[in-house]
């Protein structure tokens, strides 16, 4: 058995990793049977990301602090899966107009770490 094949989180987030990189390269209005399917409809409002948060075995929401705003965020995009190791993009999540942003900032870890990931809605983020 693989070492990938024994982390279940690594599944997930493969999953979440290639239809995330199918929609960087989709038009919008297309709504072939190859286009990423984010969002509750095809439509045109492309959806690229499937923001997420994972949680430690302690249960505790695993917490990093962005170092250009200083701002800790829990929230996550993924940016590749290989075997249990996981690059993430670190996200800002702003309450006030319910936005995410981006930041500049990256974590690789290790999914046998964790023991929950929860999916959020599907935005679009500019990649």
């Amino acid at each position: 058995m693989s070492n990938n094949e024994q982390c279940c989180l690594a599944k997930i987030l493969k999953v979440i990793d290639i239809l995330q990189k199918r929609s960087k390269n989709d038009d919008c209005l297309d709504v072939g049977c190859t286009r990423a399917m984010f969002g509750p409809t095809p439509n045109v409002i492309c959806y690229n990301t499937r923001p997420i948060t994972l949680y430690n075995k302690d249960n505790s929401l695993f917490t990093v602090t962005d170092n250009e705003s200083g701002t800790e965020s829990n929230i996550f995009r993924v940016e590749d899966v290989d075997g249990c190791c996981a690059k993430l993009r670190v996200l800002i999540f702003n309450a006030t107009n319910q936005t995410y942003t981006k930041t500049n900032q990256f974590v690789t870890v290790n999914l046998k770490c964790f023991c929950v990931v929860r999916c959020l809605e599907d935005v679009a983020l500019d990649c």
